[in-house]
């Protein structure tokens, strides 16, 4: 049956009305349309529908109802398979707002009846453009289905893909063999539009194009999306139906040719792989004539020969081969083109351009005619130089680890270093491949010393001996290599060194052992030579077994020398296991305790414990394994004789290579001749104390500060107080005064100077008093006192009251007084009349004897005013003094001549005085006499000056000088000087040089 005209424009008329009407109200021309029709609001709910809408339904749906959403249906088949009302068209297009036309389904009655159906829906929007509805126009095309079954059956059955579009694209049906060639479920394909399955739009819009414009379609080729994302090249026939406005279903059928265009691709894939297989094959590749002419090349042999395909045409392949391998690959060839063989494969090297060479495997394959004569070879050629390197680089390998192997099964019987140097040298000239070696360790003194080498002079060793690139205590120190000596940066001085012993490459490898740098060995090279990480490698492991050699021979002469220590000491040297059994026993041990090994080893230490002392050993077991050290732990242990003996036990953990403590060592030292000697101490102590506190004087000790550390009575009653033991500082006294009453603080008193100078202070005078008020005199004589190491530990002072001595003084100096005055006038007239009697005498000699008497009696007198004047009694200045004098002699000499005096600051003796001036005044009128040359102006000088514990007076003047022993019997002066100079056990002296100068050295 035909759709006439006018039907089939009335979805049009339906669509024109729609864009203006109201959706909920029906248009009242509805029940005469000659065609079901119905409308939706936006979520699907029917709002109203014509009578032959439910004609066609076979039933009466409700309105505004959600369960009757989309569709008044009781089923609806699309593509023969049933379909929910959410998969509708009218879903669709209130989904997507996409009018649905010419869409064809199955309606199922509730009465079991079916008819066909073709719908038109169209969209509804308000004056804003929402979407507020839909209207479907449907009307019945059971007559289009007249054999339902039969074209279901022949459907359904095709092995083609067939499927049945809309118009617009939507896929209304399809059958089995085109979903399982898509791969996709009827409810995700049919209701669709087949844009949604097109891999390219524009082609899709082509194939819809062609179909409205009613073109017959023929193998349409295409891409679409299969279910499992993939793609399939399909190729589509088509045969449109016409309806009045559009073309509309239309029925395709679909053949998977993605095989067929795969195998297309790959075939044409292959062909332009073919193509430039040859231009770019990853081997050189050539062909050659008869006579080993090259007529072909690719790039690959132009690559590896550095020359292009133009250098190469025409060349022979034996121009191309390195000169020691032409005559095997010639021979080779002859075979292959006389056609003794087809095919050959050598190995040779090849010359390039630049001048390198590499190697190269050939195999050259022959290329006859018809008849089998030769038309040309093929010749394919690979670089195997990294093959090669790599051999060699295994040969090399080889050798190496056959030089390690070799030194390592040489180290395991030496005894010496000595036996050690040897196979080192060795291994390094094998294994490094370097022409002369050496090995050079730390001496004691951080000097890095020759101790092995070969091929070296003794002038080159001299002039690099003691240089090293690390120091001693260098952490982790690494190798240094110096490929090329030209071009290293050295020192000028080392750089010429080594290059005039011929040497062009060198090796600095460190020899390290448990992080400690020992040293290190060289490996020399006449040529430059670069190192490579693999030979640094083996050099590094080179040294580590040097090292652990080194280190082996050195452990081993310390265990020997700790041996022989162990054996030789004089103390108990014992180790036992954590049980407390005993595993070893030197002879120190059997001498301290009376055992011999073979009776001791094996036993509990127990054997030595006295029973009450039991408890220590417990203890010092806990605390061994706890890795504790026991230090001087002094206790008492029992012989083998059952006596006892006082030891000083230091027991420390014993621990096995894991670091585990497994035992104890234990050194025991007989302090029994200590302990008596400290008894003996604290008994001299004890009386010395006893001695002190008899003593009638103030005694005190300090410590090294000078705090107060001991006292006896006499020093309380001094000081009339008690001094306070380690507070109280340098002085036992409250307070403290100069002689002349200045105050006198206490960190300047005279055992404050001893201990600050670490010297004895003799004959210092002080005043005390007392906190009653009462004032002491008194003179000091402190000492600081050492330990047996040199180190100032303290101090010893005694106070000595002289109270009644200075009474005595004071009574003394009394009668000093006197005595001065009546000495004093009695020379005074002594040196008159002697003047006088000069003046008067007509004998030259005599007055010359009279006037040197008189200069005597004057030095004596300016002496004595000296030591009348000094408050001191029994000491005088000697600056002071030495002035006096020089100044009474300057008032006896011409006024042209000048009198210098310096002296140094030192008290001297009152016995010394007079024999000094005696002295000074006879070698000053000598200077004057016979020292002055005429001179208008002179000076002389007089000078006092220690040297260490020596006292040396000199006069100095500009004159000649004289030999002492030439005038000695002639000058009765200097024959006085010589005299004076033994009374005070000195020695007199004269030396002449720029000046003369007399000198008399004195204690």
């Amino acid at each position: 049956m035909e759709i006439g005209p006018g039907l089939a424009s009335l979805p049009v008329f339906v669509a024109d009305w729609a864009d203006g009407a109201n959706l909920s109200t029906p248009p009242a021309l509805i029940e005469k349309l000659p065609l079901a029709i119905y409308a939706c609001d936006a979520e699907g709910r029917l709002l109203w529908f014509n009578s032959l809408a439910a004609k066609l339904w076979g039933r009466t749906p409700l309105l505004h109802d959600d369960s009757e959403k989309y569709c008044g249906s009781y089923r609806l088949y699309f593509g023969g398979q049933p379909i929910a009302r959410e998969e509708t068209p009218m879903a669709s297009v209130l989904r997507t707002g996409i009018p649905v036309s010419g869409a064809e389904g199955r309606v199922e009655r509730p009465d079991g009846t079916s008819i066909w159906a073709m719908v038109h829906i169209e969209p509804v929007r308000d004056g804003d453009g929402r979407l507020i509805g839909a209207i479907n126009c449907f009307h019945e095309t059971t007559a289009l289905h007249p054999e339902t079954s039969d074209l279901e059956d022949f459907l359904e059955s095709s092995a083609i893909g067939l499927r049945l579009v809309s118009g617009n694209g939507t896929i209304l049906r399809a059958n089995q063999a085109e979903l399982a060639m898509l791969g996709y479920a009827a409810e995700d394909y049919v209701g669709r539009n087949i844009r949604d399955f097109h891999l390219d739009q524009a082609v899709a819009d082509d194939f819809l194009g062609r179909l409205a414009n009613r073109e017959r379609i023929d193998q349409f080729p295409a891409r679409l999306r299969a279910g499992d994302g993939s793609v399939m090249h399909v190729l589509i026939t088509a045969n449109t139906r016409a309806g009045d406005r559009e073309a509309a279903n239309t029925l395709c059928l679909t053949v998977d040719v993605t095989e067929r265009v795969r195998s297309g691709e790959l075939l044409r894939e292959q062909d332009r792989r073919l193509a430039v297989t040859y231009e770019h094959a990853g081997s050189g590749i050539s062909e050659v004539d008869a006579d080993g002419k090259m007529l072909r090349v690719n790039a690959r042999l132009c690559g590896l020969m550095g020359r292009s395909a133009d250098e190469l045409l025409g060349r022979s392949i034996f121009e191309e081969t390195f000169s020691e391998d032409i005559a095997a690959d010639r021979e080779q060839f002859r075979r292959q083109v006389a056609g003794e063989i087809d095919r050959y494969t050598i190995e040779k090297r090849i010359p390039r351009k630049d001048g390198g060479l590499f190697w190269a495997s050939v195999t050259s394959s022959s290329v006859r005619d018809g008849n089998g004569g030769f038309l040309y070879a093929v010749r394919v050629q690979h670089d195997i130089s990294e093959r090669k390197q790599v051999q060699h680089a295994l040969v090399r390998k080889a050798e190496e680890q056959a030089a390690l192997h070799e030194f390592t099964e040489r180290l395991q019987p030496a005894r010496s270093l000595g036996d050690i140097y040897v196979p080192a040298l060795d291994a390094i000239v094998r294994a490094l491949r370097c022409q002369r070696a050496s090995i050079l360790l730390f001496d004691q003194t951080g000097s890095m010393k020759f101790v092995a080498w070969r091929g070296l002079s003794d002038g080159y060793r001299s002039a690099v001996e003691g240089h090293s690139p690390w120091s001693p205590d260098a952490e982790d120190p690494q190798p240094i290599c110096l490929a090329d000596i030209g071009q290293a940066d050295l020192p000028a001085s080392l750089a010429q060194t080594i290059s005039r012993e011929g040497i062009a490459a060198i090796a600095f490898i460190p020899i390290v052992e448990d992080e400690r740098l020992l040293g290190k060995f060289m490996a020399y090279y006449d040529e430059p030579h670069d190192f490579s990480g693999a030979e640094v490698d083996v050099a590094r492991t080179l040294a580590r077994q040097l090292g652990l050699g080194i280190e082996r021979i050195r452990a081993q002469k310390a265990t020997q020398q700790l041996v022989s220590i162990v054996e030789s000491s004089h103390d108990a040297i014992v180790s036992k296991d954590l049980d407390g059994v005993i595993m070893t026993w030197n002879r120190g041990a059997e001498r301290v305790f009376g055992y011999t090994a073979d009776e001791a080893i094996g036993k509990s230490i127990l054997i030595l414990i006295p029973p009450d002392r039991r408890d220590e050993e417990p203890g010092i077991l806990a605390r061994i394994r706890n890795g504790e050290v026991v230090d001087h732990f002094e206790t008492v242990r029992r012989r083998k004789d059952g006596s006892l003996v006082d030891i000083s036990l230091t027991i420390s953990p014993v621990r096995d290579a894991k670091g585990r403590i497994v035992g104890a060592s234990k050194i025991a030292r007989d302090i029994t001749e200590r302990k008596e000697a400290e008894a003996k101490i604290r008994d001299s102590e004890r009386r010395l104390q006893d001695l002190l506190t008899a003593i009638p004087a103030a005694i005190y000790t300090t410590d090294a500060e000078g705090r107060i550390a001991y006292f006896n009575q006499a020093a309380v009653d001094l000081a009339g107080r008690t001094p306070t033991i380690g507070s109280d500082e340098w002085c036992v006294t409250w307070k403290l005064y100069n002689p002349d009453g200045t105050p006198l603080p206490h960190d300047q008193c005279p055992m404050a100077v001893s201990l600050r100078e670490g010297r004895p202070v003799r004959g210092a005078e002080a005043v005390a008093e007392r906190p009653d008020g009462s004032r002491v005199p008194f003179i000091a004589y402190p000492t600081p006192m050492y330990d047996a190491n040199g180190k100032l530990v303290g101090g010893i002072n005694m106070l000595v009251d002289v109270s009644e001595r200075k009474q005595a003084e004071t009574q003394q100096r009394i009668l000093l007084n006197e005595l001065n005055h009546r000495v004093k006038n009695n020379m005074q007239m002594l040196q008159s009349m002697l003047s006088a009697a000069g003046r008067r005498s007509p004998n030259a000699e005599a007055q010359e004897i009279l006037k040197e008497a008189s200069s005597r009696i004057t030095a004596m007198a300016a002496a004595q005013r000296v030591l009348y004047d000094t408050p001191n009694a029994i000491q005088f200045s000697a600056p002071q003094f030495l002035s006096a004098v020089c100044e009474t002699a300057q008032q006896t000499f011409p006024p042209h001549v000048r009198i210098v005096c310096d002296a140094a600051a030192a008290d001297l003796p009152n016995d010394f005085a007079m024999p000094l001036a005696l002295i000074v005044n006879e070698l000053l009128t000598n200077a004057v006499k016979h020292g002055l040359n005429g001179h208008a102006q002179s000076t002389v000088r007089v000078g006092f000056s220690r040297d260490g514990e020596a006292n040396v007076l000199f006069v100095e003047d500009e004159g000649p000088g004289f030999d002492l022993d030439a005038v000695r019997q002639r000058s009765s002066g200097l024959r006085l000087v010589e005299g004076l100079a033994r009374q005070l056990r000195g020695r007199f002296t004269v030396s002449r040089g720029a000046a003369t100068r007399c000198s008399l050295t004195f204690s």
